[in-house]
């Protein structure tokens, strides 16, 4: 997979190949299929990606995480290939869909590890609330639902407009990738600005609704799986409150690896990536 990423192919043949690599696999989602995409053998990996994402914001990571795991990437209900979800939409509803495909994929009661960013992260806790022991390791990558408000303004985002030229669509793409999700602007290579287009294209659900309440810290008392997290340390979607948050984290599980990556941004996994992947296998490793 990796050759995938370093052959010089277009954006949109790296998506194509890279997902052909996989297998697919389906369950159910209302009244239709939760999609997920699975690669390499080992003890299971769950991925949940972000609002607005599909599978692909694991496209650097998957192919190091699948070299010992069987990986798991969900497109989470209503955003990427899967169904959508009856309004209105909670964390514990989204969440509820994804321990049933859960189930069906990872046979009970075999034990497996999860890790969600950002919106996928708020529904990782949620889910490992649900699902108890069976979850061994649990990392969120800067998950929503803290409730803990953010007190410094961001530069406004680009809207996205349908009667946008192409030129105009990368270029808000663009803006808006490097306000929420890189800290350096320079790593937004053309891969990001492709994948970005696909994935918020697709998107049926309002994440950030749903992020800015304190949904996740709600059910944090309720995870009995080892707990981890993962912050860029310029993650926009933090702002000044970085220490707020562990701090919320520690007075709740007080053992929690929790680390920092220098000078990243939100979408941490995608913009350093080798930092990331390491991180993630020491996490993942605890017993």
């Amino acid at each position: 997979m990796q050759d995938i990423l370093n052959a010089g192919l277009s954006p949109e043949e790296i998506d194509r190949r890279f997902e052909a690599s996989g297998e697919r696999m389906t369950t159910p989602c209302y009244d239709g299929d939760m999609v997920w995409r699975v690669w390499g053998e080992g003890p299971p990996l769950v991925l949940l990606h972000g609002g607005y994402g599909s599978w692909r914001h694991w496209i650097k990571n998957i192919g190091p995480l699948s070299q010992r795991r069987r990986v798991f990437v969900a497109d989470n209900p209503g955003l990427g290939d899967s169904a959508s979800v009856p309004l209105p939409h909670s964390g514990e509803k989204l969440a509820a869909v994804i321990v049933e495909g859960i189930d069906q994929i990872i046979p009970v009661p075999e034990r497996f590890d999860l890790v969600g960013f950002s919106f996928g992260g708020l529904l990782g806790g949620h889910v490992a609330s649900m699902m108890g022991d069976r979850v061994r390791n649990l990392v969120v990558i800067a998950p929503g639902g803290l409730g803990i408000a953010r007190t410094t303004e961001r530069p406004p985002l680009a809207k996205i407009r349908p009667h946008m030229s192409e030129q105009e669509l990368v270029d808000a793409h663009r803006h808006n990738l490097s306000v929420i999700m890189f800290h350096h602007a320079e790593k937004i290579d053309d891969l990001a600005l492709y994948l970005q287009q696909e994935t918020v294209k697709r998107a049926r659900v309002k994440s950030p609704l749903i992020a800015r309440t304190d949904t996740l810290a709600r059910v944090l008392p309720n995870i009995t799986a080892n707990m981890n997290a993962i912050y860029g340390e310029m993650d926009d979607a933090t702002g000044d409150g970085l220490e707020r948050r562990q701090a919320l984290f520690r007075s709740i599980h007080p053992e929690i690896d929790f680390r920092v990556i220098d000078g990243a941004g939100h979408w941490v996994m995608y913009e350093t990536p080798e930092i990331f992947n390491t991180m993630v296998q020491e996490m993942i490793g605890r017993e």
